[in-house]
């Protein structure tokens, strides 16, 4: 009988703890595809599955991880046969389906995304939901009409997971990029990765929200929200976009219908966790070809181990990681 390591959170009297555990096959839910996993990644969200009395995980134990990558071991799905090699993001995973920080994880067909040509296992968690998420949203302010003549283009927390890959991502297309955060020590790791300029949280929010401000940005990825989300917003050249994918910054944005109807902008939602099948592949696609950015993985990366985890999703919820963090499994 096949046994493998897991990182797992139970519930107890006294809120919940995670620790490695010894498991079997059988401790897996039944589903399509068994998936010997090579790579996961740490994310805000695992972070926030580990805290107690979380709005996201319904039942415990779980497995967290919200990302796999990995080898398939066994299919009933003829989609997938034994030896592809696979991504698995989103959905359900490491929220209310055991996940990824597991040498094993048994996965629904329809979540699972073959691995593009032209990127690795681990660079496919380099990427994870943070690149995915920052790949939509260059996405979509593409489809939205942004072009590299249009001017700079703001990323707001732009040390974190999302934002690092957004700062790479559009340096690679060829846009300026101004890169807003709170850890300016890190200014040169961001010129690094492309930004042309690096620049406070406070210059995009200084405190005081204006209806409509002076036209910065043709465009901004922003993981962030709250506060500076309404402040970014009033400061878009005309027809610009936001895209907007997180919530550290908070959840209510009190901004004014000024920008949307004297400047035409957008107020774009990038959904990451249950985009449709067709668009994930096409951006999976790209995150392999034109998004591709190889010669920034080595400074995004922080490789750890299983043992690892627990001190890490404390350290990203205090805000003290930069890049991407993924674990590697030892097998």
């Amino acid at each position: 009988m096949t046994k493998f390591q897991a990182f797992k959170i139970e519930q107890t009297d006294g809120g919940v703890q995670g620790e490695i555990q010894t498991l079997s096959l059988s401790d897996l839910p039944s589903s399509e595809v068994l998936i010997r996993v090579h790579f996961s990644s740490i994310n805000f969200k695992d972070g926030i599955v580990s805290q107690p009395d979380n709005a996201l995980v319904k039942d415990y134990p779980i497995i967290p991880g919200i990302d796999l990558a990995g080898e398939v071991v066994k299919s009933s799905d003829q989609r997938f046969k034994e030896g592809d090699r696979v991504i698995a993001t989103s959905y359900e995973i490491g929220v209310n389906h055991h996940g990824g920080f597991s040498e094993y994880a048994n996965i629904p067909a329809d979540w699972i995304v073959p691995l593009p040509e032209g990127i690795t296992l681990e660079e496919a968690m380099i990427y994870g939901t943070a690149g995915f998420t920052a790949a939509l949203s260059v996405h979509r302010l593409e489809q939205n009409g942004l072009s590299t003549d249009d001017g700079p283009v703001l990323v707001t927390g732009a040390t974190g997971g999302v934002g690092s890959m957004a700062v790479a991502m559009l340096a690679k297309r060829g846009y300026e990029v101004e890169a807003s955060t709170g850890s300016f020590e890190h200014k040169e790791y961001l010129k690094d990765l492309g930004a042309s300029k690096v620049i406070s949280r406070e210059e995009v929010y200084d405190g005081k929200l204006k209806p409509i401000g002076s036209q910065r940005w043709a465009a901004a990825v922003d993981p962030v929200g709250g506060e500076q989300l309404a402040s970014l917003l009033g400061q878009l050249k005309y027809n610009g976009g936001a895209a907007v994918s997180g919530l550290t910054g908070g959840t209510e944005i009190p901004t004014q219908v000024y920008p949307f109807i004297l400047r035409g902008i957008s107020l774009l939602g990038i959904d990451s966790v249950y985009c449709p099948m067709d668009t994930r592949k096409k951006v999976w696609h790209r995150m392999a070809n034109d998004l591709k950015v190889k010669e920034s993985f080595n400074r995004i990366k922080v490789v750890h181990s299983l043992s690892d985890v627990q001190d890490t999703l404390e350290q990203i919820l205090q805000g003290n990681t930069r890049g991407r963090s993924i674990v590697k499994m030892d097998h």
